[in-house]
């Protein structure tokens, strides 16, 4: 098993300034105007200590935008805080399915935790068998779509997970990227399970953290029991808010379509590159790589001023494993150029 410290690898420290950035999973550079726009009109406000009515005011529309009920609600200074609050849940055993996001494995080992690791086969697509898990595993955690895989598990299958006695937490950080939102367990209200959602990526608010959870009350009540006062802040409020809202719903689905229609452009020109196997299906905003010679490649890249997410901090992963992050067409030709530079006989290095 690897040490806790490379669990906290994540792309942005593959990402320098300056560097052509396919490592991190965010949309744009900005948020977009309308956004901005109510961030500064949120500004007024915090002078004074979020309030109980901004906080409501959020968890309504999060509720209205999945059809729960406002007490099933958790906002969150964003998702990575969630994984953070999971010891709190106290759990005897905690099943992580992986490859994933490393950062509940990160919380509760630290909290010392037992973790069980349910490893995944690209043999098998990366696809879950629920009778993999472990039975006295109390707490399941697992991505959907998954990072950095790309595989999006059918919800029967994860509904399958959850059982008396035992909380399933699905991560759907990427879960506004797909299209439909298919799969997605955030409009059903099923004991046990939590659901953890990110404004991150769509709408590129890395430095904002902002985020919910969705869940049962009770468990949400376990969730928070030890967060400080005001753990969430008045703009992060207010995005929540204004994210959850219809038009910005229907925003997110419109991108998500685009990426969806940008992702396949790059996997097909991906796949035509020697000594690449692009893992597919794919539904998030990013790709994972088989490539040849991987952990030379990639600094090859970055030589070349391009970055992408290395795979081998992500357990069941090897160096020979790269994230790519899904851009736009245009964008994307530097990284094709400069892979086909690095693969194909006679490069030039």
């Amino acid at each position: 098993m690897r040490p806790v410290t490379d669990l906290r690898h994540h792309g942005d420290v593959d990402a320098r300034p300056g560097l052509e950035d396919f490592a991190v999973n965010v949309r744009g550079d900005a948020p977009p105007a309308w956004l901005r726009s109510r961030l500064v009109e949120a500004l007024d406000e915090i002078g004074r200590y979020p309030s109980a009515e901004h906080d409501a005011a959020a968890r309504r529309a999060v509720a209205v935008r999945h059809g729960r009920s406002p007490d099933e609600v958790l906002v969150l200074a964003g998702a990575a805080e969630g994984f953070a609050l999971l010891p709190a849940l106290r759990p005897r055993l905690a099943a992580l399915v992986h490859p994933s996001f490393t950062e509940p494995e990160v919380a509760l080992r630290t909290a010392g935790v037992p973790v069980h690791h349910v490893l995944l086969a690209a043999a098998d697509g990366f696809q879950l068998d629920a009778a993999a898990v472990p039975e006295e595993a109390d707490l399941v955690v697992l991505g959907n779509p998954t990072n950095p895989t790309s595989v999006l598990h059918p919800a029967d299958t994860l509904r399958a997970l959850a059982r008396p006695g035992r909380v399933l937490v699905v991560d759907e950080a990427f879960m506004d990227a797909v299209p439909g939102e298919v799969e997605s367990l955030a409009g059903e209200a099923l004991d046990g399970v939590l659901v953890l959602r990110s404004l991150t990526k769509t709408w590129a608010l890395p430095g904002l953290r902002a985020g919910y959870a969705l869940g049962p009350p009770p468990l949400l009540a376990r969730l928070a029991a030890a967060r400080p006062h005001w753990p969430v802040g008045t703009l992060q409020l207010a995005a929540v808010a204004a994210c959850a809202e219809p038009l910005a719903v229907a925003e997110a689905e419109a991108a998500a379509r685009e990426t969806a229609e940008h992702r396949a452009v790059l996997a097909a020109a991906l796949a035509e590159l020697p000594g690449v196997r692009v893992h597919l299906p794919a539904a998030g905003p990013y790709l994972l790589l088989r490539v040849r010679d991987g952990e030379r490649v990639r600094e090859a890249l970055r030589a070349r001023g391009i970055a992408v997410r290395r795979g081998d901090t992500f357990p069941g992963l090897t160096t020979d494993h790269l994230r790519v992050a899904v851009r736009d067409p245009r964008r994307c030709e530097p990284l094709l150029v400069a892979l086909r530079a690095e693969l194909e006989p006679g490069r030039v290095r």
